[in-house]
């Protein structure tokens, strides 16, 4: 039986803390917020200009690349590139604009497009937590940390 509204983002949005699975159907892949290591993939597109190869670098260094290169959006992503590089240009039509926003909902690069995906971009926070902690050597001894109190204090 078809679940929603009217509309595609009608009703309320998915939430990954909800205790009832069923009405939240599919698990949220966690991405980490490091992005994206490596290069980008070759460019598909028959031409290309500096300013879209700036953004085809950027874009694959996002955390949202582990996943277009896990479902082979390749293409998807340079459209998307390509539409956003003319919809910059002066005098552009309205509806690229609009375009563009779509194209980057269904990639991910929104929060209501991560939220449509069921991605969530989170941080290793247990080895953020070991980085920020200093070495038990770097600490200074409990005597060093004492205060020499003169006889008239």
């Amino acid at each position: 039986m078809p679940r929603g509204g009217a509309r595609t983002n009608s009703g309320p949005a998915p939430d990954p803390t909800a205790l009832r699975r069923e009405r939240d159907a599919g698990e949220w892949t966690v991405l980490p917020a490091e992005g994206r290591p490596g290069d980008a993939p070759e460019w598909p597109l028959v031409g290309r200009c500096a300013r879209e190869l700036d953004l085809w670098d950027r874009l694959w260094a996002k955390p949202q690349a582990l996943m277009w290169e896990r479902l082979g959006q390749e293409l998807e992503v340079a459209l998307y590139v390509r539409n956003l590089a003319l919809a910059e240009q002066p005098g552009a039509p309205v509806n690229l604009g609009t375009l563009v926003r779509q194209m980057a909902d269904s990639l991910g690069l929104t929060t209501p497009g991560l939220r449509n995906n069921r991605w969530r971009i989170t941080r290793d926070e247990v080895t953020e937590r070991r980085q920020d902690t200093p070495a038990p050597s770097a600490r200074p001894s409990s005597r060093a940390r004492l205060k020499v109190v003169g006889g008239d204090a």
